[in-house]
């Protein structure tokens, strides 16, 4: 995910298809991107490469790691909206699923030093050096020229817009769930079947973009405006393209601009009379099908933009719908539109809400932005999930939600461990040929390390000792630090052969370990490679615990411990992961739950409360 290869690729092929004029942002590719930067960082290089940092070994860790890389994701959304608080709140509300104080100015340090990069780049391309790049300055859309004032009428269309954006944006994330099932069975199909995918929407949209703008009406330019009408070159909003001198299509003005001047010009205030009805019902449709279309197929692309550009537009259909009841700007309303349709799509509010703000510049806006994002916001989680949800189930990545199931309480960990095949262990002092055994014919990360029972202990009884992981066997192996005879080692004996930074390595794979048969025969020492405070769990506990804390603590693995111990009895009852605590997973190998999480999810606050006391009653 964050290798050299894919961030050389995300960084050409964004560009290309940004230049394209495909209906897709950079902003999710620069989150990807400024991720990728930071993983290299925070693992001293690439090795596969051979770009190799010895001064970065420092952060060579899985906790600096994950920092590294919530600070790049955050300097994306900062880098891409110029937005440097709405970068950190990025990073808090949807990359971070853990999140303490010192990750808080961490995040805030990134994004304050690409806001100053930004803008010394941004002083030196004044002067028309550096293409489009700059326009706006720091604040992509300005619209505080605008005086905003509310009045009592104007809450029932704000609140419509909200109603609407919710109702738009699930609507959206539901066709956009089945196109990408669509094209994930095409791009299954191999190479030239994702080429011919991309080509055949490209064509698509340069066809669109091409013959729709002859379907809207000529508009004569007005002549009080101090604005040259119709636009001679480069972006504007009065483009001529099929009209006589002297009047303009306002349908090629939005589409033959880059995208940021598209909504500029949909953004633009005290315009009233620019856009014809016509034209951006047209526009919104086009952007629609194009935005549906577009994602998924294999070229680097983002969502905010495309959701921007939709929003926006049905925002100005509505304001023009209610002209005659509203009095504000229809400028600003495009503002609202696309808020509630990023919210009703995405489902964030406190990270949008400060985004748009930075957009727009405009601080009057502030109350009723968020009135809108809340609403927005709750019609759409009544209806599906968020898109960002959609296409990470879509992916199988083993993202943990916030919150459990409540049909998790119904179930014990015991059980679940019960369901899976049964556990690896190691002793804690093994043969050589049990642990290549071991890493070879399975793919866990770790392993439980038992020991004996002490003396005072019955006879037959064993102990957990810890959890040793997967990288550390294998560089044990590596080093070949091998014993003839069983013994414990002493703790100069693991300092002198091993650093912090040889533990530190990843991806290395025992495949390429070569051993004789000597060697296989040998004993390794375990203990001092074994994290002996491993988080546990009693078997009794319920899974919708057990979800809550791997969440919050940031566990890779979680021990069940049997509730008694005693002779005979495994000091381990099994392990648990991130895969294991996914909902559908678990339903997967529990399929009776799926009738309880619908009859839960039909039931009253009373039917819960009695379903919870029988169950109760059962354990």
């Amino acid at each position: 995910m964050f290798g050299v290869s894919t961030l050389v690729v995300k960084i050409i092929g964004s560009i290309g298809s940004v230049s394209a004029g495909l209906d897709l942002g950079k902003e999710g590719p620069l989150v990807h991107i400024g991720a990728c930067f930071a993983s290299l960082l925070g693992q001293g290089g690439s090795e596969n490469y051979r770009l190799r940092w010895k001064w970065l070994r420092y952060f060579k860790n899985d906790r600096d790691r994950r920092d590294l890389i919530t600070c790049g994701a955050s300097s994306g959304v900062c880098a891409a909206f110029r937005s440097p608080v709405g970068g950190v709140l990025f990073a808090l509300e949807e990359v971070a699923t853990w999140w303490r104080s010192a990750l808080l100015w961490r995040t805030f340090f990134s994004t304050a030093v690409v806001v100053v990069v930004l803008r010394g780049f941004i002083e030196y391309c004044n002067s028309g050096r550096c293409g489009l790049f700059g326009r706006g300055g720091l604040i992509l859309f300005d619209v505080s020229d605008v005086t905003v004032t509310y009045h009592v009428n104007d809450l029932l269309p704000v609140a419509l817009v909200g109603v609407l954006g919710g109702l738009l944006g699930s609507l959206y994330n539901h066709v956009l769930h089945r196109v990408l099932r669509l094209y994930s069975l095409i791009n299954e199909r191999g190479r030239m079947a994702k080429l011919l995918l991309s080509l055949a929407v490209s064509l698509f949209t340069s066809v669109c973009l091409y013959c729709l703008p002859f379907l809207a009406p000529c508009t004569p330019c007005d002549p009080s405006s101090e604005t040259i009408c119709p636009t001679p070159e480069g972006s504007g909003n009065f483009k001529q393209f099929n009209c006589p001198d002297g009047y303009y299509n306002d349908l090629a003005s939005l589409l033959y601009a880059t995208n940021d001047d598209a909504v500029r010009n949909i953004f633009s205030t005290s315009t009233p009379n620019e856009f014809r009805s016509i034209s951006l019902l047209i526009f919104f449709a086009l952007y629609c099908v194009l935005g549906l279309v577009t994602f998924g197929i294999a070229v680097p692309s983002g969502l905010f933009l495309p959701i921007i550009l939709m929003g926006s537009a049905y925002g100005r259909l509505l304001a023009l719908a209610l002209r005659s009841f509203i009095h504000i700007d229809q400028g600003l309303y495009a503002v609202l539109g696309a808020a509630a349709l990023m919210a009703g799509s995405m489902r964030m509010t406190v990270s949008l809400c400060v985004i748009f703000l930075e957009l727009t510049n405009n601080l009057l806006l502030l109350p009723i932005t968020m009135f809108v994002l809340l609403i927005a916001k709750t019609v759409g989680d009544s209806f599906n999930p968020s898109i960002y949800e959609i296409i990470l189930e879509l992916k199988g990545l083993p993202f943990l939600e916030a919150s459990p199931e409540p049909w998790m309480r119904n179930l014990t960990v015991g059980e679940l461990a019960a369901a899976k095949p049964r556990i690896v262990s190691l002793r804690g002092i093994e043969r050589v040929a049990r642990v290549v055994d071991v890493l070879k014919h399975t793919s866990h990360n770790g392993f439980p390390v038992v020991d004996q029972g002490a003396p005072p202990s019955p006879t037959g009884t064993t102990e957990l000792h810890g959890l040793v992981l997967r990288a550390h066997l294998v560089a044990v192996l590596s080093k070949k630090w091998f014993l003839k005879e069983r013994r414990r080692t002493a703790e100069w004996e693991v300092r002198a052969a091993f650093t912090s930074v040889d533990l530190a390595e990843k991806g290395q794979q025992v495949e390429r370990v070569k051993l004789t048969e000597e060697e296989m025969d040998m004993y390794v020492d375990l203990h001092p490679f074994t994290n002996t405070t491993p988080y546990t769990v009693v078997e009794s506990m319920s899974v919708a615990k057990a979800v809550v804390l791997f969440r919050q603590v940031g566990l890779r693995h979680l021990l069940v411990i049997p509730k008694y111990q005693g002779a005979g009895i495994s000091p381990v009852v099994g392990i648990l992961t991130r895969q294991d605590l996914r909902a559908h997973n678990i339903l997967g190998a529990f399929p009776h739950l799926a009738d309880k999480r619908g009859e839960e999810g039909r039931s009253n606050k009373g039917e819960v409360g009695k379903s919870a006391e029988s169950c109760v009653g059962r354990k």
